[in-house]
């Protein structure tokens, strides 16, 4: 499955993003979908994890309650909503996609980055 990931920009402190990421591919459905950033410097770090039919999230402590996977199945597009960002949610995120369970941080396939910056 190839990803493409989009909707980086520029925001202010307090503002709002939507990242979307495209899937080629039938069998977008039957994976587990993840998104991931990396700030510069730093080591990638897990964000946001959904479950094949869309159930069952998993979301960082660090964004709990600002960020919201989702993910539309006829779309083949998984949807990252970020409100309230900070500054220190500056980073090139990633979504992924495997077949393996909900947890873990081991995916099978990786999307180009698209860069998230938050200014103070």
């Amino acid at each position: 499955v190839q990803l493409q990931a989009f909707g980086g920009g520029l925001v202010q402190a307090g503002g709002c993003l939507r990242l979307s990421c495209a899937a080629s591919g039938r069998t977008f459905s039957t994976y587990v979908m993840g998104w991931f950033r990396q700030a510069p410097g730093k080591e990638r770090d897990f964000v946001a994890a959904i479950s094949w039919s869309g159930s069952s999230t998993l979301h960082a402590d660090s964004v709990k309650g600002r960020f919201t996977i989702s993910r539309d199945n006829a779309k083949n597009t998984v949807y990252l909503q970020m409100n309230s960002l900070k500054p220190e949610d500056t980073a090139v995120y990633y979504c992924a996609a495997k077949t393996g369970p909900l947890r873990g941080l081991t995916y099978d396939y990786w999307g180009q980055g698209t860069q998230v910056t938050v200014s103070s």
